[in-house]
């Protein structure tokens, strides 16, 4: 029991670093629309896309990667690609090249996506499946206390005074004073993401030498009820179901956690208020995870628990759809409440019988998060196009992904039985 709670508390460390750099993004997306002179809502939502779409090219990448290095040194490396991705900042505010701010977010996700497709197996099959959810669920709470510090800690510094840097860039006599303004503003990074660097490097060194072992789907506490004669991942339609209902929950995430900085702007909220909205989603979202411990499998299955959610989400959406101001913001940021469980009972069931197929299955699944990338890109095309707008972009994101998730808690995840 010591080893299990020493391991279940290192594992927890990591989902806090997870969290952090994550959540970042809902802070980043005013600063570089405002920094980088961004003109259009897609522009600025390429940063979720620049991050997210680094789970999809590197997954499997990753899985090939951890079998040759092991869990342990994996997580160390992924670390190790993060810190990198942090200092490109530096060059990026320098020269206030949008381009650059975008590939340090690539190069962050790429080590993340490394980490979870190490570590969402290890919290997945280090006990019963029973509890999986709640073991995520535990995980998770690290994540989104992270997630909640992480923009509230950023905006305070780089958006400082935001409402008055605005008007001031605005009312800019000439592009040189502009330029200036803007230059001084993006120069905020870089102590941040400098200080960022420097402890994940040191973490990266603390989980090389940490008593953590390496859990290989071949060890005997990896699942052992896949089939004999499973060759394939094509054998398991439950897991490609699975795979898309992450894409959708991610998407659906992002836009609940990240997206609602536009959206608040949409609703007449100003810079120096919707920089914190971040924050109102992670509270909802940790609320959900507290209730999922306490919640499952005692009183509720972690099936049941994930259709309940979708259904939640599905009359959040047309709830904020119907109303305006502090009402529908206050139902976008419910929907972090809705999300809270959906990644800790999709990924068990979605992983459930593959045996040792089981890491390359959890590298297809963090593929799903693309779902980050596309699915604001989506929102943002949407809501600058005139014939949609804001209002109808959201529902036209977030309800197709609560009826699949919701079909996915119902008999998606039952496919290969």
């Amino acid at each position: 029991m010591g080893d299990y709670w020493r391991q279940m508390a290192l594992l927890g460390l990591l989902f806090f670093i997870f969290g952090f750099v994550t959540w970042l993004n809902g802070s980043l997306i005013p600063f570089l629309k405002l920094a980088c002179d961004l003109r259009y809502e897609w522009q600025a939502l390429l940063v979720t896309s620049a991050f997210y779409l680094s789970y999809f090219f590197l997954a499997l990448p990753s899985s090939a990667i951890l079998s040759r290095t092991g869990f342990k040194n994996g997580m160390a490396l992924g670390l190790l690609v993060m810190a990198l991705g942090c200092l490109i900042f530096i060059p990026a505010a320098q020269t206030r090249i949008y381009g650059l701010f975008l590939t340090g977010l690539f190069v962050q996700g790429m080590g993340l996506s490394m980490l979870q497709t190490a570590v969402n197996p290890y919290v997945s099959i280090i006990g019963p499946l029973e509890s999986a959810a709640q073991r995520i669920s535990i995980m998770g709470i690290c994540n989104k206390v992270a997630g909640i510090l992480s923009p509230i800690i950023l905006s305070s510094i780089v958006l400082r005074g935001a409402k008055q840097i605005e008007a001031q860039v605005s009312a800019a006599a000439d592009a040189a004073q502009k330029a200036e303004l803007l230059n001084a503003l993006a120069a905020r990074a870089i102590p941040p993401y400098v200080a960022m660097a420097v402890v994940l490097a040191l973490l990266a060194l603390f989980i090389r030498r940490s008593p953590l072992p390496d859990i290989h789907p071949a060890d005997d506490r990896a699942d052992a009820s896949a089939p004999s004669d499973a060759r394939s991942i094509w054998q398991f339609p439950h897991l490609w179901l699975g795979a898309l209902a992450i894409f959708f929950y991610v998407g659906a995430e992002v836009m609940a956690g990240d997206g609602i900085v536009l959206y608040g702007r949409f609703l007449g909220f100003d810079l120096d208020q919707t920089k914190y909205f971040t924050a109102l989603t992670l509270s909802g979202m940790l609320i959900g995870y507290l209730l999922s411990i306490v919640l499952i499998p005692r009183y509720i299955s972690q099936e049941n628990f994930l259709r309940y959610s979708a259904l939640l989400g599905i009359a959040l959406s047309i709830s904020a759809y119907f109303t305006s101001g502090t009402t529908a913001l206050t139902c976008v940021a419910l929907l972090g409440l809705a999300n809270a469980v959906m990644w800790p009972a999709i990924f068990p069931l979605a992983i459930h019988g593959l045996g040792r197929l089981t890491q390359v299955g959890s590298a297809l699944l963090i593929m799903g998060i693309v779902g980050g990338a596309l699915l604001p890109q989506l929102y943002g095309w949407l809501a600058d196009h005139p014939a949609a707008g804001p209002r109808v972009a959201l529902q036209a994101v977030l309800l197709p992904a609560y009826a699949y998730i919701l079909y996915y808690g119902w008999r998606g995840y039952k496919a290969s039985a």
